[in-house]
């Protein structure tokens, strides 16, 4: 049977411990909270040699996640997780349900290309600004941020291995902003 290739994501930081029954404030770092911190999910704390932690309960209070872990059972043991990342593992070419929604480590190292065909860079990083998230375009050598908008990104093909980015003047210009 063939391995599946996985890779590590990060879904969340524990915070501070919450009661008494070891509960934790998790700081939630993934888009599915539900589906990786529901009852039966599994985390590990990255860099630990430790076993999962299973998740035995988990609600939203006052727009935090709290959850309860199997192998945590007082106050003590939610204290000593304080400050860790919790990871879990899935398939290397998992991608999100929604087709507008793409995996940050599915975009990296995709070709950049203008509407024309003609290659442009390479998507090095998504930065994830308040008011839309920010591809990071490796240009010859030099970083150019393009808001990840539909009007300036019209399309995204993972499976393809490109992204198509709209012919605006000084997009693609690492030293457009210098000339002014």
């Amino acid at each position: 049977m063939e391995q599946l290739a996985t890779v590590e994501v990060v879904v969340g930081r524990v915070g501070r411990a919450h009661g008494l029954r070891g509960d934790v404030v998790v700081e939630v770092r993934t888009d599915e909270p539900d589906e990786r911190f529901g009852v039966g999910a599994t985390v590990r704390v990255e860099g630990a040699r430790r076993d999962d932690l299973t998740v035995v309960r988990s609600r939203w209070a006052k727009g935090s996640l709290i959850v309860a872990f199997d192998e945590v059972s007082n106050r003590n043991g939610a204290e000593g997780l304080r400050g860790s990342v919790l990871v879990v593992d899935v398939e290397a070419d998992e991608d999100p349900d929604d087709p507008d929604e793409f995996w940050d480590r599915r975009l990296r190292g995709l070709t950049v290309v203008d509407e024309s065909g003609s290659t442009r860079g390479t998507v090095k990083d998504v930065l994830h600004m308040p008011a839309q998230d920010v591809l990071v375009i490796d240009v010859g050598g030099e970083e150019c941020l393009v808001p990840f908008v539909h009007q300036l990104v019209p399309t995204v093909d993972v499976a393809s291995g490109r992204i198509v980015v709209s012919s605006v003047p000084g997009l693609l210009d690492p030293n457009a902003e210098e000339a002014r």
